[in-house]
């Protein structure tokens, strides 16, 4: 089983306005769940891809646990700039 859950395609409004492609590269993102593995766990699948490179980019296949560290650092990281985590 495998399914999308999310996805982000690039958008150059995503960088800062002084910065250009060549200091940036440009990416799009995925999140899915898949249970296709040896030990049938369900794992989040998170994919970054340089835009105009579709299957070169890097797949980390997360644990629950794993997947959770990311969420917490993430909601922490939105927390130092004054932004609402959100639920």
């Amino acid at each position: 089983m495998r399914r999308s859950i999310d996805d982000h395609p690039f958008d150059h409004a995503d960088h800062p306005p002084a910065f250009d492609d060549e200091v940036f590269t440009p990416v799009s993102w995925a999140v899915a769940v898949s249970d296709d593995y040896d030990d049938a766990e369900v794992r989040v699948v998170l994919t970054v891809e340089e835009v105009g490179r579709a299957g070169q980019g890097l797949v980390a296949h997360l644990t629950p646990g794993v997947a959770r560290r990311l969420r917490l650092a993430l909601r922490d990281a939105l927390r130092e700039l004054g932004e609402e985590p959100g639920p």
